[in-house]
C-alpha cells in the first residue's frame, strides 16, 4: 500500500505536526470539563506545591486521566498494528481478538470468585497473564483445519473467544455481586479515577513493548511481504512472530491494567495511518503512537461534555467511532 505522504520529510513534518496536536490535546484534557482551569494554575500546581482544591483537582484528577490516556492510546494503537501485520487481518486489534476480555475476565475471577485482596501491581501481572492466555488460545484456535491462520478464521475465533469471555464475566459479577464496585473499577473503560501511581507501576512493562515494538519495525516489512519471502530473506518468521506476540500482550495487558477494556483504537489509528505513510511500520509505528495517544485524549476530553455534569467512560466514546469504522473496513474488504 503506497501512502499519501510520499518524502520522507513530508512524512517526518507531519509526525511532528501530530505531536504538537496531540501536545496541544493534551494541555486542552488537562484544563478543560465540568472545572475550567487556567494555564497559570497548571503551572503553579506542576512547579510549586499549592493545596488549593483546584491545585488538587489538576494534580490528582487531571492530570493521571491524561497521561493514563496518552499511554493507553499509544499502547493500542501500536498493539493493534502489530497484530493486523502479524495475522494479515485488516480487521485485528486488542479488542476485537478478545484480548482485552479476556484480561479483565482473569482479573474479575481473582476478585470474585478466588476472593484474592491483591495490590495494584498483581492486578497488572493477571491482566498480563489473561491477555496472554487469550492471545494465544485465539491463535492456536483459528489456525485449526485446513490452511492454517486465514484471516477470517482468526476474526472469527477472536469473536468468538470474546464474546466467551465477556459472557463468563458478566455471569460471574452476576454471582458475585458483592464485589461488583470493586470489579467495575476494571470493567469500565475509562481513564476517570486513575491515580497516578497506577500508571508507574505498569510504565515500566509498556516502554518495554515500545521498545520493541520499534526495533522489529523493519522485520515487520519483511514479514508483511509473506512468510515464504521473509524466510528467503533469512527472518527468524518465529523468533519474530513470538517477540510480536510478547509485545501485544505487554501493551494490551497493561492497557486493560490502567483503563480497563478501551475498544476500536487499535482498529482505527493503524489504517488510518498507512492510508499517510504506506505499510512502512518504520514510520507506521511512531505514526500510530502520537495518533492514537491523541485521539484517546481528545476522546477522554470531549466524553466529558456528552452529558454534563456527569462524564461519559471514554470506552463508549470510542465505540461510536469504532464501530462505523469496522463496517466501512469490513465492507471494502475481502477475506477470502
Amino acid at each position: 500500500m503506497v501512502g499519501l505522504l510520499q518524502s520522507d520529510r513530508a512524512k517526518l513534518l507531519t509526525l511532528l505536526a501530530g505531536f504538537v496536536f496531540f501536545c496541544a490535546s493534551l494541555l486542552v484534557s488537562i484544563l478543560k470539563g465540568y472545572h475550567t482551569f487556567s494555564f497559570s494554575l497548571l503551572w503553579e500546581s506542576i512547579f510549586y506545591y499549592n493545596a488549593s482544591t483546584e491545585h488538587i483537582l489538576i494534580r490528582t484528577v487531571r492530570m493521571p486521566a491524561a497521561f493514563i490516556a496518552a499511554t493507553v492510546g499509544a499502547s493500542l494503537a501500536i498493539a493493534g498494528a502489530l497484530m493486523q501485520v502479524l495475522t494479515k487481518n485488516p480487521l485485528a486489534s486488542p479488542s476485537l481478538f478478545g484480548i482485552n476480555s479476556g484480561a479483565v475476565l482473569f482479573i474479575v475471577l481473582c476478585l470474585s470468585v478466588f476472593k484474592l485482596d491483591l495490590a495494584l501491581k498483581d492486578m497488572t501481572l493477571i491482566a498480563f497473564l489473561g491477555a496472554g492466555v487469550t492471545a494465544l488460545f485465539v491463535l492456536a484456535l483459528g489456525s485449526l483445519g485446513n490452511g492454517g491462520s486465514l484471516p477470517l478464521k482468526l476474526t472469527l475465533a477472536g469473536a468468538a473467544v470474546s464474546a466467551f469471555a465477556s459472557s463468563i464475566t458478566s455471569g460471574i459479577m452476576l454471582l458475585y455481586n458483592q464485589t461488583l464496585s470493586e470489579a467495575l473499577f476494571w470493567l469500565v473503560g475509562s481513564v476517570s479515577g486513575r491515580k497516578m501511581e497506577h500508571l508507574i507501576t505498569v510504565i515500566p512493562y509498556i516502554l518495554i513493548g515500545w521498545m520493541i515494538a520499534f526495533v522489529l519495525a523493519k522485520s515487520l516489512n519483511v514479514m508483511g511481504m509473506g512468510d515464504d519471502i521473509a524466510r528467503g530473506l533469512g527472518q527468524r518468521i518465529w523468533l519474530i512472530k513470538g517477540m510480536t506476540i510478547l509485545v501485544v500482550i505487554l501493551l494490551a495487558g497493561g492497557s486493560v491494567a490502567l483503563a480497563g477494556p478501551i475498544a476500536f483504537i487499535g482498529l482505527i489509528v493503524p489504517h488510518l495511518c498507512r492510508y499517510l505513510v504506506g505499510n512502512d511500520h518504520i514510520w507506521v509505528i511512531p505514526y500510530s503512537a502520537v495518533a492514537g495517544a491523541a485521539l484517546l485524549v481528545s476522546a477522554d476530553t470531549v466524553s466529558r461534555f456528552i452529558l454534563m455534569p456527569k462524564e461519559v467512560p471514554v470506552g463508549v466514546t470510542t465505540a461510536l467511532l469504532g464501530v462505523p469504522f469496522l463496517i466501512y473496513i469490513a465492507r471494502r474488504r475481502n477475506y477470502e
